[in-house]
């Protein structure tokens, strides 16, 4: 039984730890376009599996394969290199250690990889070829340090925040109050700060993750904040429905695991739905616990639930309620896609400042930025009883939410990948190999 117990353990630390790399899986897509002209930029991009351009994803994988169908529709050559071989059965304290050699499985395609302009991943991804000439770019939609610095200990949460939580055990929807282990997170944490201090570029897809850059070492210069995207189907006229009445909004990831859950300020979510027992709720969430999408389902009274609903079914669930509070209750976001994926149904944000959030949200115009879960259900309140304001803001922040189409961060891309490209050029013909000054913002 002792065994039986370990083995558990090590399955869900191991699961828990590919959350945050890969996240979780929402949207049918297509397989990507071919580069249709043969010139041009050549990018060598690294992706976690190769099921994520034609299977279903979210997160991470989706922001890729947007960067990189924009990439090639122009004319940047584009390919995609999977890493395939993994350790299996590594003991629970060297999962974040499993993770990262699996990339340098990826030095079997060195010869390919190696005849690119640039090679592209995910935060610490392309750690196997930072030690060649050829520049590395490390795309930082978060930083693992972020989770840590931010998810507090369960014993430390607010009474009524551990009491759900305390729940959730004794219901046996969740089997810990903290991992038995931070170890496989710390290690990540750490391999992201070494790639990201040696990669030629960095991109940071908000200036709250440019300033974690900036706290692991990372020189200002070789720091570009280019935003994430969102498909170009959110843009797209509404559907014709009646309005329903407000409703309050929850759109995003919860995950499955006690971490994420705080991460994503779950028991703030609860506590926000139990104030407004007579106000409608839709929850459209992402989450493999079967017993916390059936707890959350029942826990509150004029409650709908999508539950892994696919991403481009979205828009369609929220036509009638153009208008509502869309509530943002996480403790760290790197960007948070949610956001600006609500924003553009016409949602009016109620937003801790997580992520985007503190550079698009201007209160009172677009949305709300608050501090505690008090100040989140008064302006909730304020804007139940305008109808008027709160339609004015949710057209405020549609508008504000078409400047994160995928032609937008193309070019920004695009630009960063020029400067390096003649950066290089410059300094192999000064036979220097000094970082170059590539911020742009």
């Amino acid at each position: 039984m002792a065994k039986k117990r370990k083995h558990s353990l090590s399955r869900r630390s191991f699961f828990a730890t590919r959350s945050f790399l890969r996240l979780f899986s929402s949207e049918k897509t297509e397989p990507l376009p071919q580069t249709l002209k043969r010139r041009g930029i050549k990018v060598a991009f690294i992706h976690n599996e190769k099921k994520v351009h034609t299977g279903m994803h979210t997160g991470a994988a989706q922001v890729n394969r947007l960067m990189a169908t924009a990439l090639a529709s122009r004319g940047v050559q584009v390919r995609h290199f999977y890493p395939r071989t993994q350790l299996t059965d590594t003991p629970a304290h060297l999962r974040g250690i499993a993770n990262i050699l699996f990339f340098y499985s990826l030095l079997e395609h060195k010869e390919a990889m190696l005849q690119y302009d640039i090679i592209q991943g995910t935060t610490y991804t392309p750690l196997p070829f930072l030690t060649f000439n050829v520049p590395v770019v490390c795309h930082f939609g978060s930083t693992i340090r972020g989770y840590l610095d931010t998810v507090p200990l369960t014993k430390t949460l607010p009474k009524h925040e551990k009491s759900v939580f305390k729940d959730l055990v004794r219901l046996d929807i969740l089997p810990e109050f903290d991992f038995k282990t931070f170890r496989p997170l710390e290690d990540v944490a750490d391999i992201e700060a070494v790639a990201a201090s040696r990669a030629t570029a960095c991109i940071a897809t908000s200036k709250k993750v440019q300033d974690e850059l900036l706290r692991m070492g990372v020189a200002p210069e070789r720091i570009s904040v280019i935003h994430n995207a969102i498909e170009d189907y959110w843009f797209e006229p509404r559907r014709d429905t009646l309005l329903q009445p407000p409703h309050l909004v929850f759109l995003g990831r919860l995950g499955n695991d006690v971490f994420t859950l705080k991460l994503k300020g779950f028991s703030r979510l609860v506590a926000f739905y139990r104030a407004f027992p007579d106000t409608p709720k839709t929850t459209i969430c992402m989450t493999t616990n079967r017993k916390l999408k059936e707890w959350l389902r029942v826990s509150f009274p004029k409650h709908h639930m999508y539950v892994n609903l696919r991403k481009d079914l979205i828009p369609g669930a929220l036509a009638s309620l153009y208008g509502s509070i869309l509530f943002l209750s996480s403790r760290y976001e790197g960007f948070s896609l949610s956001l600006v994926e609500g924003m553009s149904q016409g949602l009016v944000p109620v937003s801790f400042p997580v992520g985007v959030a503190p550079e698009i949200i201007e209160n009172g115009k677009n949305g709300f930025l608050v501090s505690t879960e008090e100040e989140a259900e008064k302006r909730a309140r304020e804007l139940l009883a305008d109808n008027d304001k709160r339609f004015e803001m949710a057209t405020a922040a549609q508008e504000t939410a078409k400047q994160f189409s995928s032609t937008r961060i193309a070019d920004s891309l695009l630009a960063l990948y020029h400067r390096i490209k003649e950066e290089r050029r410059r300094n192999d013909n000064n036979g220097s190999h000094s970082a170059p000054d590539l911020a742009i913002s």
